[in-house]
């Protein structure tokens, strides 16, 4: 390596250490900064550092896209984003300094504008990546419409690396709403979850959602005069609520214990339908609802396969955050056809099985 090493020097030295791990069947850890360690099963392998390969190698703000290499640190990009007055409307959780956008999009993790402005799938136009072998690969483009076939770069949003090392991405970006204002009302989780979906059913210019410890917190964003007069139709109190969202985004609120905190009950995260009927009964412990009401966090003892029963009954599944993973699973286990899809996908980008293995599920 030269003393100056150019981009294309740090990404031919990562395909080298694929292809010679690929030649020895040696796995390897994907590492970009480190902060979504406990995201998915423990990670196994020689660590491979990405975090170096970093940069913006295209934004147009006009044209609401910007591609930017995986080992970006994620702070970098919001911050050239902001400066243009624009952001990333799937708000992904930062987690610390050296949190990178590859790692953000390989987690598949959104904050608490989700429900109204889509997720990481959602924004992920293309891709560049190294699979399994040292090649570099394409899929996607810079456009919004730009589907030929099968949509393969949304693929890699909450792979957590295992189809594949994030070399860049190419994400649709949103201009930032002028105007902001927070309302909360005290009530109980029942009245919450019944005006989340009824105010989410109207034209109310909402950006957050969530209930935690008997108030009903509500983002509004949009221009001046829609977010004032929605705040009065709303009604409550004003809050000046960046530190609440924020907290949210980053789960350093103290329903949570920190990001991945272990912390003395179990951690559940729960994505349901948002009309989908209270669960606290099933399923006793600690509440927060998030999106609107479509994703509930439980820190509670209930077995995981109660959890697990209760969120499909309810239309949806159930994550694992938090405590000793239950049978070593984080994510629902998938049905036998799925998980054979799972399979053939893995095969197809990684047929060595070395990037990230057992990271999603202990089969890939």
């Amino acid at each position: 390596m030269s003393p100056n090493p150019t981009h294309q020097d740090r990404e031919a030295e990562l395909a080298a250490a694929v292809a010679e791990a690929a030649a020895s069947g040696t796995p390897l850890a994907i590492r970009g900064g480190g902060t979504r360690a406990g995201c998915g099963r423990p990670e196994a392998g020689t660590p491979l550092a990405v975090a170096g390969h970093s940069g913006i190698v295209a934004y147009e703000p006009s044209e609401l896209v910007v591609t930017v290499r995986g080992g970006t640190p994620l702070a970098e990009l919001e911050a050239a984003l902001a400066a243009e007055g624009q952001m990333l409307g799937f708000e992904p959780p930062r987690f610390g300094a050296g949190s990178t956008i590859g790692g953000a999009v390989a987690s598949g993790l959104a904050g608490p504008r989700r429900a109204w402005t889509g997720g990481v799938r959602d924004a992920l136009l293309g891709v560049r990546l190294l699979d399994g072998q040292g090649q570099a690969l394409r899929f996607g483009g810079q456009v919004m419409k730009n589907v030929a076939g099968y949509d393969i770069a949304r693929l890699q949003a909450g792979a957590l690396g295992i189809l594949g090392i994030l070399l860049e991405v190419s994400l649709k970006v949103l201009p930032r709403p002028p105007a902001e204002a927070t309302r909360v009302l005290a009530m109980g989780a029942d009245a919450a979850r019944a005006r989340m979906v009824e105010w989410g059913r109207t034209p109310l210019p909402l950006a957050g959602a969530a209930w935690v410890d008997g108030r009903l917190h509500l983002r509004l964003a949009g221009n001046e005069s829609a977010v004032a007069e929605a705040g009065e139709r709303i009604g409550g109190e004003a809050e000046a609520g960046e530190a609440f969202w924020a907290a949210l985004r980053d789960r350093t609120h103290p329903f949570f214990g920190g990001p991945f905190s272990d912390g003395e009950a179990p951690l559940w995260r729960l994505a349901v339908p948002p009309a989908a009927p209270a669960l606290g009964r099933d399923l006793p412990g600690d509440w927060l609802l998030d999106w609107g009401g479509a994703q509930r966090w439980l820190a509670g003892e209930a077995p995981a396969e109660r959890v697990r029963a209760v969120a499909r009954e309810a239309g949806g599944h159930a994550v694992h955050v938090r405590g000793a993973a239950p049978e070593g699973e984080v994510l629902t286990p998938p049905t036998a056809p799925a998980l054979a899809v799972q399979q053939r996908l893995k095969a197809a980008f990684d047929p060595h099985g070395i990037l990230n293995p057992g990271r999603l599920y202990r089969e890939l």
